[in-house]
């Protein structure tokens, strides 16, 4: 798989990842634009987290089979990313609901989903002694 920078979702992934890529796009944008006043696209700090998070869905090794990251026995963001993820959700998730709703609903209904056998065992396997 490729990471992009422009937002573009490589061809050939699953249905699942795609949506993902695009949600976390959408919410990267939105929390710039808020926060940053980032109109003619991302500024740097936003730029940085959206490669990032591109890299880490391109290295998952759940691959189409990856939970939610909230859902993941794996977290695989350095703690600082991983806040600056929490902060883009936290403000950018509900404006999905009015902006993109579909995409919204659908990263619920992804989140109430079991988790896949892969991702049970990675869970046992870390905290086995």
């Amino acid at each position: 798989m490729t990471n992009t920078t422009d937002g573009a979702v490589p061809a050939g992934l699953p249905a699942r990842l795609r949506r993902e890529r695009q949600t976390i796009v959408l919410m990267i944008g939105m929390y710039c634009r808020r926060h940053h006043g980032g109109k003619g696209g991302l500024c740097q700090a936003c730029r940085e987290l959206h490669d990032y998070a591109m890299l880490r869905l391109d290295r998952c090794r759940f691959g189409a089979d990856k939970p939610t990251c909230v859902k993941c026995p794996v977290h695989c963001y350095k703690p600082d990313m991983r806040e600056r993820v929490r902060a883009v959700m936290r403000d950018s998730g509900p404006r999905m609901l009015w902006r993109h709703p579909y995409l919204a609903l659908m990263h619920v209904i992804d989140e109430r989903k079991p988790a896949a056998a892969a991702c049970v065992r990675a869970a046992a396997a870390t905290r086995a002694p």
